[in-house]
């Protein structure tokens, strides 16, 4: 007979659940830390533990081993959901923030319609009506909220049952994930090349801000700027293709 074992300051969870959860927690706190490292310093890698915890819980109760992922690999994936869902929650960012970002994708759009060519610096600025200087300090705000891998973005409602190995999603999903995908690819390969670059350094590599910019030899807040306006651009162009494929 097996004994009814809660995890201790869980109660509740038992038994199988319960040594997912134990011998997984280590889990949790990579995620946390290596998440922290891209969110400013009010975060406190505390509450990502606490939101993390759920998430290994949830995902040690819903564990299935025929489902093709291994425990380790769904709860990761279900502990950086936790982490970003609460991050959403709290939103740390001033709404003036979020107003200029939303102002900065608007006039990336109008110069690239206009021009054909990816919008330079001191176009976006024009649009603006604002100097370099503040259009690069717009960037930097920005930046703070930019907080997620690049498929995140444009997804922000996605469930992560749905991008397990092993999954089977309709075929109509599938064409729709193929499509995204493609159109992805296609914008980040007609990025500035320094955009491209960055991008690929922080989100393949995994170099933080300050070792990016040893690389390109610019300045860390610099590549804070380039990264910022790169995703303004992502989600421009990707905007462009959603709203197309929903008309069609």
């Amino acid at each position: 007979m097996v004994q009814n074992r809660s995890l201790p300051g869980y109660p509740g969870i038992a038994d199988r659940a319960g040594d997912l959860v134990a011998t997984h927690i280590d889990l949790v706190q990579r995620i946390a830390h290596h998440l922290a490292a891209r969110l400013p310093a009010s975060v406190q890698i505390e509450d990502l533990v606490q939101s993390g915890m759920v998430g290994l819980i949830e995902a040690a109760r819903q564990f299935q081993s025929g489902q093709g992922a291994t425990f380790a690999t769904y709860a990761g994936i279900r502990i950086r959901g936790a982490m970003i869902d609460e991050l959403r929650r709290a939103d740390w960012t001033p709404r003036s923030v979020h107003r200029n970002s939303r102002r900065i994708a608007e006039a990336i759009r109008e110069v690239e319609s206009r021009e054909g060519r990816a919008a330079k610096d001191r176009e976006i600025a024009s649009v603006l009506e604002v100097t370099l200087d503040e259009y690069h300090g717009m960037l930097r705000d920005a930046a703070g909220a930019q907080i997620l891998g690049l498929e995140d973005l444009f997804a922000e409602g996605m469930d992560p049952d749905r991008v397990l190995p092993g999954d089977e999603a309709a075929p109509s999903e599938q064409v729709e994930r193929g499509q995204f995908r493609t159109a992805l690819a296609e914008s980040l390969a007609a990025l500035p090349e320094k955009e491209r670059l960055v991008l690929a350094l922080y989100y393949d590599e995994e170099l933080n801000l300050r070792e990016i910019g040893a690389v390109i030899g610019v300045t860390e807040s610099r590549v804070s700027q380039i990264r910022s306006q790169a995703l303004h651009r992502l989600r421009v162009r990707l905007s462009l293709w959603i709203q197309e494929g929903s008309d069609s």
